[in-house]
């Protein structure tokens, strides 16, 4: 994606968004349909991408196709998170 920075046109492959959450991260988890199976709030789950201690969403985006580059969960990592969440009901 093509912009202009400081006078210098310039081409944007990337977007790195780091938000901090502070224990208030709220996730849902939908099916196909799109109806919530099921919502969790407080840590960043263990299945995001990068060292977030819990606290940070670190997502790289790439500008052309809207698809992030740096997350792709395992199942591992989904069934570990699922089993932490359903402890904690």
């Amino acid at each position: 994606m093509k912009a202009t920075i400081d006078g210098k046109e310039v081409n944007i492959k990337t977007v790195r968004v780091v938000a901090k959450c502070s224990d208030l991260c709220s996730i849902e988890l939908r099916d196909d349909k799109g109806s919530q199976l099921i919502e969790h709030n407080g840590y960043v789950p263990k299945f995001f991408p990068e060292k977030h201690y819990g606290d940070y969403v670190q997502l790289e985006i790439d500008m052309d196709t809207g698809k992030i580059l740096n997350w792709k969960p395992t199942q591992e990592q989904v069934d570990e998170t699922l089993a932490k969440w359903e402890e904690g009901k």
